[in-house]
């Protein structure tokens, strides 16, 4: 008899091929960009890519390692997580650079639509025994121009407190520590679930190799992630980070801002803590 599968036992194959899928899902129906566009884009990438191989002096055993390397993110799955983790943060900084409110940050490969919601506020689905922190996260989302906005969606994903993903490691529940709360008249909302932990991304594939090999490491500081939406305003995606926590200097995946930081204190029963954070949305 084969023992079951728990979350340890997650591997980077097995979360890659799970990023990929749903990666897939999402851009089923993605629009076609021109010509042009296509050009310029990857022209210049090319260009960058010529300047360092001639900086660098870079070898042909360095190029066929580049291409077996290549070769195995694809056979992995890992292209979701390897760009999430590596290029995703420029982009959101690109795309956000001109717009008001609330800060955001990257997405990651882990986010799952479809999570159970409710109204005003929710108990993210969870273990009996969940480990970690009880965690009170809320808040209010609110326009530029101070209005609440009621009817708001707010999404929450995040780690366990063994720093694992629902969807992404084998034996936890569907939809563990994911839900979406519809803000209330006066745009509040309000979540209870727990403090997830700091991890490694997945490292025993090809985009582990790549850390490894460089001398990086491949933590990431615990964190909440969130979508925010509302009629008429500009969405936002961010991740949410505790303050002291370990490696919010050294992300690997570059995406910690200081405005993201929050710090939780504890409530009356001394158990358990809370957190308020406001989202405001920019109007398009």
């Amino acid at each position: 008899m084969t023992d079951q599968l728990t979350e340890f036992d997650a591997t980077a194959a097995g979360t890659g091929a799970n990023a990929t899928k749903m990666f897939q899902v999402k851009t089923r129906e993605a629009t076609t960009v021109d010509h042009a566009r296509v050009a310029a884009v990857a022209g210049d990438a090319f260009a960058a890519l010529h300047k360092v191989i001639h900086q660098h002096r870079v070898t042909y055993a360095e190029y066929d390692a580049l291409k077996s390397w290549l070769i195995r993110v694809g056979e992995d799955g890992e292209w979701p997580l390897f760009l999430d983790v590596f290029v995703e943060h420029v982009v959101e900084e690109v795309v956000n650079a001109d717009r008001a409110g609330s800060k955001g940050s990257i997405e990651g490969p882990f986010y799952i639509p479809g999570a159970p919601s409710e109204v005003g506020s929710t108990t993210l689905p969870m273990r009996d025994d969940e480990p970690g922190t009880p965690l009170l996260f809320q808040g209010q989302v609110r326009g530029v121009d101070g209005a609440p906005l009621p009817g708001a969606t707010v999404e929450l994903w995040h780690a366990d407190a063994n720093g694992f993903y629902s969807r992404f490691a084998p034996g936890l529940p569907e939809w563990n520590l994911r839900g979406v709360v519809l803000a209330d008249p006066e745009g509040r909302f309000a979540f209870r679930t727990v403090k997830p932990a700091p991890y490694q991304i997945p490292h025993d594939g090809a985009t582990g190799q790549l850390i490894e090999a460089a001398g990086w490491h491949a933590w990431r500081p615990a964190h909440l992630h969130l979508k925010v939406f509302a009629s008429g305003h500009h969405s936002v995606t961010t991740q949410l980070y505790f303050d002291g926590g370990d490696y919010n200097d050294s992300d690997i995946a570059s995406a910690v801002k200081p405005d993201l930081i929050i710090a939780p204190t504890p409530r009356a029963d001394g158990a358990s803590e809370e957190v308020t954070y406001d989202f405001v949305l920019d109007r398009f």
